[in-house]
């Protein structure tokens, strides 16, 4: 499944114009947790991890990204590394 803009519970999001602007694996590039295209990518990167992804997934990742994610984690690495432990491990 891929998680699409629609899917997204909460519209405050900015977006790029550009399309794809976010590719391949998280980075140390520095996340924006208020980017529509970021969490996206964060999203789908751990949909294409997963052979059983679910829409209720996709919810739960972008609930942990607005509401829970410590301020220290200021890349898409560690964003993910968090949301991995927090998200995926402990449920």
């Amino acid at each position: 499944m891929h998680f699409q803009k629609q899917d997204l519970t909460h519209k405050h999001y900015s977006w790029s114009s550009s399309e794809h602007v976010f590719k391949g694996q998280p980075s140390r590039r520095s996340f924006d947790k208020n980017n529509g295209d970021q969490v996206l990518f964060l999203i789908n990167f751990y949909a294409s991890l997963s052979d059983r992804f679910t829409l209720r997934e996709g919810k739960i990742i972008e609930q942990k990204i607005h509401s829970s994610v410590p301020e220290e984690a200021k890349s898409e690495l560690s964003v993910f590394n968090w949301l991995r432990w927090h998200v995926f491990i402990s449920e």
